[in-house]
């Protein structure tokens, strides 16, 4: 079976290309195509594969500013010819899953989240009124044809596959089709605790520094709260994120995976102050025993067995929900002033929340049952 890999661009090592390299192992014979690839960004499992790249390749400049060349890229995914392919399976965020195939061609879409920034993220993202002149008359007609691009290419997906309960239901909406859930994996072998229980004096935020990530929110509480917080990413917003963090907050951008796993191990808590279609640094942190801090919306409901403080009026100290075996503490407001709630909770209620059974819930999502379930499931679909 001649089997092609799908997949936005490779520019760096986050959660959809730990799903990718699983897709490398379970097709180990599979061509990966890919709009852009920055070499040297992803694993060796990735790289070492015969990688295609579309036209954008060789635009100057674009390995810098791809993002400011959306408009092309179902032009340039569309390019790819897939007609010597039994199966497509395309790792999709933006534009992937409108690959061209053959009518014989069986088209698996692992859908991380349909195209956020033209769609329930769109404000977000632009922020239109904030934007010049030229870019408020150039951006709505853009995003309306991409918008309507994105409908028309889901139609091309023979099976959807979702990575969260969240991500299903945009798909419903926006699509109007069906997605089978798969959660994507945790490596548990690599994402260990310290074998004696390391606690620092640091709250942890790793993320992309991007717009719907509000990393605003954790740097203005923990400023506030003058508590030390360590930002670990990079990204689109590096420069104001920096010019943001002050005395209490330290950003120390991106990290190698075992940097980023003494940060986890040391750290009191994981912040997660975005709204995420599933989310893999929650259950990372909770794999090295952690717990997690989060805004209760998104991929995370479905990761992080949280606890909700009183509301206000409520008894003290008695928490709304209270899971049997806590893995974190939401915060129900996108605000610093919710999120300060909740990390004094957190620091009242530190007791509550044990390492092994925090681990023990992130073993549900390791690596081995992901690739054991998607394995099992494109041979149902190909068959």
């Amino acid at each position: 079976m001649q089997v092609a890999i799908v997949h936005d661009w490779l520019t760096g090592m986050r959660g959809g290309e730990k799903v990718l390299e699983i897709f490398c192992e379970l097709f180990p014979d599979a061509d990966v195509f890919t709009l852009i690839h920055l070499q040297g960004t992803v694993s060796k499992i990735i790289e070492n594969r015969n990688i295609q790249t579309s036209f954008l390749q060789r635009v100057p400049l674009v390995k810098r500013y791809y993002r400011s060349f959306l408009m092309l890229f179902p032009m340039a995914i569309e390019g790819f010819d897939m007609n010597a392919y039994d199966l497509v399976l395309s790792s999709s965020h933006c534009v992937a899953k409108g690959i061209l195939t053959s009518s014989t061609t069986v088209h698996v879409c692992y859908c991380h989240t349909p195209m956020r920034y033209v769609w329930d993220q769109y404000h977000t993202y632009f922020g239109i009124g904030k934007k010049s002149l030229v870019s408020r008359v150039l951006i709505p007609p853009v995003a309306h044809y991409l918008r309507m691009w994105d409908v028309t290419s889901s139609a091309r997906v023979d099976h959807f596959v979702a990575n969260s309960h969240h991500v299903a239901n945009r798909i419903k909406k926006y699509y109007k089709r069906s997605a089978e859930v798969i959660h994507p994996p945790v490596d548990c072998s690599f994402y260990t605790p310290q074998e004696s229980y390391k606690e620092g004096n640091y709250y942890l935020l790793v993320s992309a520094f991007a717009p719907y990530k509000r990393i605003d929110v954790a740097i203005d509480a923990f400023e506030r709260m003058g508590v030390p917080l360590i930002l670990i990413g990079g990204g689109q917003e590096e420069v104001q994120i920096r010019k943001m963090a002050k005395k209490h907050v330290q950003c120390i951008g991106w990290q190698s995976s075992e940097s980023l796993r003494e940060y986890y191990r040391g750290c009191k808590a994981l912040i997660f102050p975005g709204e995420e279609d599933f989310g893999i640094v929650p259950l990372e942190a909770q794999a090295c025993g952690k717990p997690v801090i989060a805004f209760a919306k998104g991929g995370v409901l479905e990761t992080v067995h949280g606890i909700y403080p009183p509301s206000p009026g409520s008894p003290e100290g008695k928490a709304d929900i209270h899971p049997a075996s806590p893995t974190g503490v939401f915060f129900t407001e996108q605000t610093p002033e919710s999120l300060m709630d909740s990390v004094r909770f957190f620091e009242r209620y530190q007791h509550l929340f044990d390492p092994q059974l925090i681990r023990k819930h992130a073993e549900g999502f390791d690596r081995s049952l992901f690739k054991g379930k998607f394995k099992q499931y494109i041979e149902k679909q190909v068959c």
